[in-house]
């Protein structure tokens, strides 16, 4: 799981929702086209779910579920069906930058066996009541859900939004799915283990970029518990380019920027050895698909097969 700080007031969003469910309680299947955000048995298919067909189910087997499923849905949080354009739109964004990605570094074979089976996209994050928001979360090593998909044209022309609202959160998750498999090194829990803090992370001081960086924490949430700081580790580092990590490594100062590395050699291995994955050249390859996205080269509403 992977969370963020929220910045609006969640009464706003509990109205919205209230206001979404009187409309759609409103609405019978017999008006719902077949472009529909919500899930209705034995419904036609229509563009993007043919062209999903072509391009996760075919090679990958995976589903990516766009309408919206209550049975999906965590039953703990008000959430809200994506927008079918974004939903498109990031539909393009998660095989472009992360399947491909994978493909190109990994092999075909290694995606197709390890990427997660299923997608799942609500529009509103899921929202915490200790001033946080839920961004994604991996089940059982086959389902990754994305939060906020109704926000993804504000971010989507920005990398650095874009990456840490919905790009990492999807290389922090499979890291998770790829250690339910494999589990980590267990020297790696040993490196920062007096510093990790549980919930209070994103309280002060700990939620201070120079505090955690300076007790050898890449991030924030890094700093809850062994498990998360191994994932965000591997998805901060894969995402983000040489000169903002070398920026976190002077604000860690020596021995922050010690322990970060020492934690990075660690997953450098495990990805590695377990997985056959060159993390230095993974990363090259999706900042290199990054640039081609924010430069207009992929074409987001694209639906022909």
């Amino acid at each position: 799981m992977i969370k963020s700080v929220m910045k609006k007031n969640i009464i706003i969003y509990v109205s919205l929702f209230a206001a979404v469910v009187i409309s759609l309680t409103a609405c019978s299947e017999d008006k719902l086209d077949k472009d529909s955000v919500i899930a209705v048995p034995n419904k036609e298919k229509n563009a993007f779910d043919k062209w999903l067909e072509v391009n996760y189910v075919q090679p990958y087997n995976i589903s990516f579920k766009y309408r919206y499923e209550e049975i999906e849905a965590d039953f703990n949080y008000y959430t809200i069906p994506a927008d079918y354009d974004q939903a498109v739109e990031l539909a393009h964004i998660v095989k472009y930058i992360c399947i491909d990605s994978y493909n190109e570094v990994g092999g075909v074979d290694f995606t197709r066996k390890n990427f997660p089976k299923e997608f799942f996209l609500i529009g509103e994050w899921e929202y915490e009541n200790n001033g946080t928001y839920i961004l994604g979360t991996a089940e059982g090593g086959k389902k990754i859900l994305l939060s906020g998909v109704n926000y993804l044209d504000t971010y989507k022309n920005s990398i650095y939004e874009l990456t840490g609202k919905y790009l990492k959160t999807i290389h922090h998750e499979f890291t998770h799915i790829l250690n339910q498999t494999v589990p980590m090194p267990t020297d790696f829990q040993f490196v920062s283990e007096k510093t990790y803090i549980g919930s209070v992370w994103n309280t002060s001081p700990y939620n201070d970029a120079a505090y955690y960086l300076s007790k050898g924490h890449i991030s924030a949430y890094s700093q809850q518990v062994h498990t998360e700081d191994f994932a965000e580790m591997m998805s901060m580092y894969v995402c983000y380019n040489e000169a903002q990590w070398q920026s976190w490594m002077t604000t860690a100062g020596e021995e922050g920027a010690a322990l970060i590395e020492e934690k990075l050699s660690i997953v450098r291995r495990y990805m590695k050895d377990s997985w056959g994955i060159d993390i230095d050249e993974l990363r090259d390859v999706i900042q290199r698909r990054e640039a081609d996205l924010i430069s207009g080269k992929i074409d987001l509403a694209d639906l022909s097969i």
